[in-house]
């Protein structure tokens, strides 16, 4: 059990990494791409940023249903279900709103598209920060033993 939650809380401090970056630098640049070049850069954008995000995404997805069927001794059951809910969150909102802003903004940028893309990601930063500051409370029992 102790490496489940050790790959589910590395897995959870990478992607929170990438979104800071994604929403702090990479969302905002999208703007200065330019309109000659914007389509290329989406479509780029689109299919490297998967490679980076998708294997520790359903890492976190996976490790955290795990943690639900196996719950370590000592660890509280509201944590590991509140970390599942905030997994949730962040896949809805990833289906439902960044993935069709995404999509609407293949065919060019898009100022309307590109402001909801960087507000409607702060759902999904903001979890990943709650889901960091939850999986090192989960860890610290582990790392006091």
């Amino acid at each position: 059990m102790k490496l489940l939650l050790l790959v589910h809380v590395a897995a959870t401090l990478i992607m929170f990494g990438v979104i800071l970056v994604v929403q702090i630098v990479h969302y905002p640049l999208f703007g200065q791409v330019g309109a000659e070049s914007y389509v290329t850069y989406q479509a780029q954008h689109m299919r490297l940023i998967s490679i980076v995000v998708f294997p520790p995404m359903v890492v976190e997805l996976v490790t955290a249903l795990l943690l639900v069927w196996y719950q370590p001794l000592g660890l509280p059951g509201w944590q590991v279900w509140l970390g599942l809910a905030l997994v949730g969150v962040i896949w809805g909102s990833t289906a439902l709103l960044q993935v069709p802003l995404h999509s609407a903004l293949t065919d060019g940028f898009d100022a309307t598209a590109h402001r909801k893309l960087v507000a409607s990601n702060w759902v999904r930063t903001i979890a990943w920060g709650a889901r960091s500051v939850l999986v090192l409370a989960m860890l610290a029992p582990l790392l006091r033993r």
